[in-house]
Parts: C-alpha cells; structure tokens; sequence
C-alpha cells in the first residue's frame, strides 16, 4: 500500500494533523512541499532545539549571535570576524566531489550575505578506514570537490581536520567552515523588512537539482540513498564568485533592507525566514523566477535548491540602480514578489494562488520533541574495562613510529597540497600547524581559526568529549598566539529518535556548554546533522567545533616546528597514567575502551592564558599542544615540522606507555632560550602552573630516555611514515 503523501515528505501523521489546524483546512502539494521542508530536522532542528539553549552565546564581543546567516565577533578598530561551520554529510556521501563543492560554496554564501568579505575556508573531514576502497573513493571526491571549488573562487583553505574511523564508512561528515572580515557599519542581516519593497532573486537560473535536499538530509542513508542522487547540487564557483563581488557592492550602497543565501529549501526557507525575522509576510510570483529548465511546477520552483542564487530586498525605488549593480558583474536578476505587511507567504503562478501559509508558520510553528534520552548499554562494560592488565610493548620506537604512520595522526599534506591555500595572500601561518593564522590587512592584527573533536572521546563519555573538544580548540589557537574568541559547532549524530543517540547529543552538548562558560567562548551559531546513520548503524557521536581567535600583534604568532638547537623544551601541564579512548588503544591493542582523559577546566584556563602571557612577552619560541598519540607523537611533530631534533629525559613514575601515549589534557609543549629559562619557570611557578623541564633542542634525532626504557629515532625515518602514511594508501 502506497504511504500517505506527508510521509513521502518526511512530516509524520500529527505533523499533519497540526499543519491542518494551522491552515483550517488540507494543504495542497505546494504547501505540503513547502511544510516538509521548513519543519524537516534540517531547517527547524525540532529535535534539538530545548538541547541547544544550554549553550551560552552572549558576550562582551558577540554582534550576533545564533538565529542569523552566520556569527560575528567584533576584534576592536570598528571590525568584526563573521564565521559558520555547517555540514554536507549525506550530499557527500552519495556524490564526493559535487557534495562537498556546495557545501563549500553554501557555507561561502552564509558569510557574504552578511556584508562580509570571505577570506578563508577550514574543514573537518572523517572517513571510514583508507584499507577500503569506498572511503578511498569518497576521501579523494571530498578533497577534489573543495579544492574546485575554493580555489576557483579564489578562497583560500587554510586548515582543519581529517579523521579516519570505520564508523564513517559509509556515511562521511564534510563540515566546512568560512570565515570573514567586515567593519561594524556594513553588518547586513537577513531580513524582508518595509511592505511594499520588492523581492528579487539573483545568479543562477533555477533548475530541478536538490529538490527535497533538506529532506534528505533528515533521514538515515540506506540501500535507496545512491537513488537520490538528483538531491545533490551542482555548484558553479564562477557564478559564485560574481555573485559575491555583487552583493559585497550592493550592501555598502545601503540600497538593500535584506537578503540572503538559497540553500536548504531553496526559495522556500529564503522567502520565510527573511520574513518571519520582520515580522511580515511575502508575495512571490513563481512565474517571475528565471529557469533553466522547461515545465517546471510551482512546487519544483519553489523546493529546488540549485546554488549560487541568492534572495535580495532592495528599498523600493532603488530596483534601477540594484539591477545596474547586478548588470554591470553579468548576473540575472529578476523582481519576483513584494514585502507585505499581513505576515503571509502567498505563492502565485500568475494570478493564480498556489500557496498561502503564515510565514511563522513554517519557521516557528513546527513542533518541538523532547526525546527521550537512555545512556547506551555498550558504555558501562566500555568505562570499566581494566587496562591495567595491558601488556607493556617491547619496543616504544616502533609503537611511535607506528602512530605517527596512523592516517589520522600522520601529515595531511596530501590534503592540503590540494588547496591553494596562499590566495589572497592573507595565509601567515598555512595548514600542518595547530590552528591557522590570517593577517587582518591594513592592521598589525591576524584571526586565527582551528577546528577539532576527538569523537573517540565523544563515544566513550560524551560529557566529557564535548569539554574536550571546546578545551583543545581554545589550546590550539592559543599555541598559535590568539586568545580565544568565540565558536560555531556542527553537531553531527545518529538517529535522535533513539534514546541513546538522543542521550549522547544532550550530554556532549552539556560538556561543551560547561568548558564555553569557563573558557569565555560563546557559540554564535552552527548547525545539527543528525540522522547520520546507515542501515541502523551510526556514526560515532562527532560535534564539531569551529573556533575564532585574536592576535593582537602578528609578531606574537607562535607555530608548533621547535626552531633553535640549544632551545630548552619544557612541558605545561602533568602527565598522568591515562590511556583510555587514546590512539595508543586503538591502533596498537584494537581496544576503544577505557574513559577519556581527565580535563580540569580552571587549570586548562591557565595553562592558556600562562602560555599566551608567555608568548606575549616573547619569551618562548615554539608551542604545540598534546592531543592524539600522546606526548611522543606531539615531539616528534615539533621535531618534523621544525627539522631539528631533540633530546627528553622523562623521570615520571607511572608506566612509559601512559607517559609517552597517554593522552592527558591541559598539556602544551613550549621552548625557550637558555637564558630565558629562569624567566620562564618563575613565571610558571607564579601562576601555579605545574610543568616539567624536558630536555633540549638539537641533533638529527628525537631521542627520549625514561627509566629502564628508550626511544631513539632520526628524523628520515620518522618523516618516511608521517609524510608517506596517506599517499601510500592513496597511490
């Protein structure tokens, strides 16, 4: 028996019923196209909403916050950095190269609406294990496809990450993330403000891709999905690139109230959102919208979700010198509808009514679920699992050499030599560092930008993960030299209508919020990917965070390579015996068990801002923080990036393993000259700073001394299995 149509639409049986009280009647299909869209998980986030709240997103930097575009944060001067992260997981997964090129090009078109020039791009990547062809596949489309793109359009990609976990092999996360500069005066915000203005519709001609991708984007991946294939887009950076020049133009005339990006549900969540956010309603002539393909229907037009197009209201009476504007950069652009003050979105075909439904109606009436939340069975037996009884290795050398080969570990340069990342010539510190550092031109300051989570973590103990996450973000641009501003998060999970996923959401969102509040980083925005599961398996829980930092003065950028030999290395923080949910488990004993590290978050905060004072006064001249694989892997990365050895006594009395691959938090690896070691270590000892002087800087070999244990590796050998990991399985 054929399924009611609403369901083929994704709204369940009393979502239905509710739309029906709303109207006063049955909806037609334009309607119910236009409802299955707007009150899908992926525009309404109507299972995430009353999760969502937790987070703290004032403060004294926060201009705007979640419910526009994009974030923005003021960096003093009258500027401001505008910022999203947003996912393009299930496109993705079906079509590598044009998936993740919209999500680039999507994630553009959100900073730029609000009047701010993109100057970079970052993303976080997983995929399944690189021994299966699929992720191989997958891995090398993703890559292709925001190259195309942000190279094409002359963004740079500046960083990110990519992880590798056979939890992703058939559902891959891409979450790209975009970052802009704008001064305070041009914020532009996405509002269909003044009855009587027009709505015009600009770039592309609408054809029938992406129909329903917002819908798409709301269930699980399944044998079905690669049949959806015409739900993905197709992106055109040159038109993209136009676009912006354009309405960059148009914003700073003052001749525009409004306007915003078609993604998600094309003209429908356009029109809806800019009105309901006035507080009026819309008339739309769907007759009037420019197309690239014959008979198309009212529904077709207003679902389809072809890129580079973007929704405009212009001040009545300026449409002559608007559509100058859009002629003069080559753009098609047509007055569609008007602004009304009755709070409607009445959709005409001619004179014809084919839709009328009230503007908050589609963006605010749609029902919010509390689920119910259960912690997963697995996670007891997991927590508890003894590691005590773990065997030691027999040889420490071959376990590093083992983890810096690991992909996820090893050089991303294959990645990023994919990217022209020196476009624009704003890159001061390019990808392989911690966080990436752009200059703000004109002045002596940069933005630094990172993304990170550790979704291991997240799984064994999503509280705890979700701290984590925030906490190593903040670190990274910290070593970098920027205090940390502020955050968007793509928050991507399974299925929420399963209590275990919906409890792994609600606590790793609560971890996250806990480490915002005490690390001073509101979230201005973001985006929650659920439904990322395929045939009832899902993804490990990964909330991505995008993080934005400050450097005051450019002289103060720190990189992680150590730089001078004679250097003395010290370490900030403690080791402790921790080695569960750590690489070190996974990759050398098969185990994911164990509880991620501890994390303190008073001390995490001033082992930051110690660093950051340090860096500051020019005392120390290198910073790396310890994440995956430990404190070997994190010397031995100094040492690779720097191109210089060095040589560690480590006296700590827990077992090697924990003290080289433990993965224990608050930790950062700093170098000073000699003759600042006494300023260094009474500065540490005044902000009660735990650390541990290491050894020194030298020599073509990192060598570590324990008791009774040793590693010694030159550097050709270790930069054989760091650099040759990802291109020997991608060869």
């Amino acid at each position: 028996m054929k399924e009611p149509v609403w369901r083929e639409m994704g709204l369940s049986d009393s979502e239905y019923e509710r739309i029906k009280e709303i109207l006063g009647r049955e909806p037609n299909e334009v309607e119910l196209g236009m409802f299955g869209v707007m009150w899908s998980e992926h525009c309404s986030y109507k299972n995430s909403k009353p999760v969502l709240k937790k987070f703290p997103t004032k403060g004294p930097r926060v201009l705007q916050g979640p419910g526009e575009n994009a974030g923005v944060v003021d960096i003093g001067d009258g500027q401001a950095v505008v910022f999203k992260i947003e996912s393009h997981n299930h496109p993705s997964a079906i079509e590598p190269y044009q998936g993740a090129a919209t999500g680039v090009g999507g994630i553009i078109r959100d900073v730029f609406t609000m009047g701010a020039r993109p100057i970079a791009l970052l993303d976080s990547l997983r995929f399944g294990s690189l021994k299966s062809k699929k992720s191989r596949y997958l891995f090398s489309g993703v890559v292709a496809g925001i190259a195309g793109y942000g190279n094409c359009i002359g963004i740079p990609t500046v960083g990110g990450e990519v992880y590798f976990h056979p939890s992703y092999e058939d559902n891959c996360l891409v979450n790209a993330m975009c970052i802009g500069l704008i001064e305070h005066k041009d914020i532009a915000k996405g509002v269909a403000a003044g009855p009587g203005n027009p709505v015009m519709v600009v770039g592309a001609r609408t054809g029938r891709d992406g129909i329903h991708g917002a819908t798409f984007a709301s269930e699980e991946l399944n044998e079905t999905s690669e049949e959806r294939r015409p739900a993905v887009q197709v992106g055109d950076p040159f038109m993209e690139k136009l676009l912006m020049e354009a309405c960059l133009e148009l914003i700073k005339t003052g001749y525009v109230v409004g306007m915003q990006d078609m993604g998600a549900a094309g003209l429908t969540s356009s029109s809806c959102e800019m009105a309901s956010r006035a507080g009026t309603g819309m008339e739309i002539d769907v007759a009037k919208v420019p197309r690239r393909e014959t008979g198309m229907t009212p529904y077709e037009v207003m679902l389809s979700e072809s890129q580079e197009r973007m929704l405009v209201v212009p001040r009545k009476g300026k449409e002559k010198e608007v559509q100058e504007i859009f002629d003069k950069w080559g753009l098609e652009a047509a007055v569609i509808g008007h602004v009304t003050d009755d709070g409607y979105m009445t959709i005409k075909e001619g004179d014809k009514i084919v839709a009328r439904i009230p503007a908050k109606a589609l963006t605010e009436s749609c029902p919010v679920y509390e689920r119910e939340a259960v912690e997963p069975a697995y996670l007891a037996q997991a927590q508890n699992y003894d590691l005590s009884t773990l065997p030691e290795p027999e040889d420490y050398a071959q376990v590093l050499l083992t983890l810096l080969g690991t992909p996820t570990i090893a050089s991303k340069e294959w990645v990023y030599r994919q990217y022209d990342y020196m476009v624009g010539l704003n890159t001061v510190v390019p990808p392989g560092s911690d966080a990436a550092v752009l200059r703000v031109k004109g002045t002596k300051k940069g933005i630094a930008a990172t993304t990170d989570c550790n979704s291991r973590y997240v799984y064994l103990d999503p509280y705890r993960g979700g701290q984590i996450a925030i906490a190593e973000a903040a670190r990274n641009l910290v070593c970098s030299g920027a205090m940390p501003l502020a955050v968007t998060d793509c928050l991507n999970f399974g299925n929420p209508e399963k209590p275990e996923i919906f409890w792994q959401f609600k606590e790793a969102v609560a971890g996250m919020s806990d480490a915002c509040r005490e690390l001073e980083t509101p979230v201005t925005g973001g985006n929650v990917s659920f439904y990322n599961e395929t045939k009832g398996e899902a993804i490990y829980p990964t909330p991505t965070v995008g993080m934005v930092g400050l450097v005051e003065d450019l002289d103060h950028v720190t990189t992680m390579g150590f730089k001078k030999a004679g250097d003395i290395i010290i370490l900030l923080g403690q080791n402790k015996d921790e080695l569960g949910a750590s690489t070190y488990l996974s990759v050398i004993h098969g185990l994911e068990a164990g509880r991620p590290p501890e994390i303190n978050l008073q001390l995490e905060k001033q082992v930051q801002q110690t660093t950051l004072e340090l860096i500051k006064e020019k005392l120390i001249n290198s910073a790396h923080d310890c994440s995956e694989g430990g404190l070997a892997v994190a010397l031995a990365e100094c040492c690779l990036v720097g191109g210089i050895g060095a040589e560690v006594s480590l006296s700590d009395s827990i077992r090697p393993s924990s003290i080289l691959f433990g993965e224990s938090q608050s930790r950062i690896i700093v170098t000073t000259p000699k003759e600042e070691l006494d300023n260094v270590l009474n500065h540490l000892s005044q902000k009660q700073v735990p650390y541990k002087v290491l050894g020194t800087v030298g020599d073509t070999e990192l060598s570590i001394v324990g008791t009774g244990w040793k590693v010694r590796l030159d550097l050709k050998t270790m930069e054989e299995k760091y650099r040759g990991a990802i291109p020997c399985y991608m060869s």
